[in-house]
């Protein structure tokens, strides 16, 4: 397995002269998401300005702010679940580019590759089964929900190589299970791969976001390269 350093270094290579068309792949989940943030925080700030006075004097207060509570977790988890349908379909262009078995990036026609048939529905219950097991583990302490993360981190990856190559739809629970498998020995690494991209989160920040539009096509590179060079045997 190569070093972290090379990871980078690999990521860096396939996106030079693609820098553009990665960028704009990336905007376009980016774009959805402030969308789907506007339909869901304007018709709430607009209800609170028109019926502040009737709120404040309700009785109902704790019910309301209960009930407000549980439509935004909702929400989030709604907005989780598309943002990780685009991500992934990201995630397996870059890997196909730096495999060689594609040359160009097309953003606006790669972004959706998950939106097809057998994709779609094997990407969203991949994302429960996940999401399942890796509460449950948090339930028990945060360290293992953290560890079982990492452990999970390649079942969208195996979950396309494996259809790829066969045709068939392999069974998710087994796909988890490949992943877990895959990672003994290496989550620590793929941590310190996550750790080094601190600082350019922080620079990202300053910008107000926009350099997120950067760092997210050079971490979702990096992290198809780090796949890549796993053993598969």
């Amino acid at each position: 397995m190569i070093s972290n350093a090379e990871i980078r270094a690999e990521a860096r290579r396939m996106l030079k002269g693609r820098w553009k068309d990665a960028v704009l792949m990336n905007l376009v989940p980016t774009l959805i998401g402030i969308a789907i943030f506007l339909i869901i925080a304007i018709p709430t700030i607009l209800f609170f300005k028109n019926n502040w006075s009737d709120i404040a004097n309700s009785t109902s207060d704790a019910l309301n702010q209960r009930n407000s509570s549980g439509s935004s977790g909702t929400s989030s988890n709604s907005s989780g679940l598309i943002t990780n349908f685009f991500v992934v379909g990201i995630s397996w262009t870059f890997l196909d580019v730096l495999r060689g078995e594609k040359d160009k990036i097309e953003p606006f026609r790669d972004v959706f590759r998950v939106f097809h048939s057998p994709y779609l529905l094997a990407t969203f219950l991949l994302y429960l089964l996940q999401t399942l097991f890796t509460v449950l583990w948090t339930l028990l302490f945060i360290i293992p929900g953290i560890i079982k993360g990492y452990s999970y981190s390649q079942t969208y990856f195996i979950y396309y190589d494996t259809y790829k190559e066969t045709g068939q739809t392999p069974g998710y629970l087994d796909t988890i299970t490949a992943s877990r498998r895959l990672m003994d020995g290496y989550k620590g690494q793929l941590f310190f791969l996550d750790l080094s991209f601190i600082g350019w989160t922080i620079l990202c920040m300053l910008t107000f976001g926009i350099g997120f539009l950067w760092l997210q096509p050079y971490m979702n590179a990096s992290k198809a390269a780090f796949y890549d060079h796993l053993p598969k045997e």
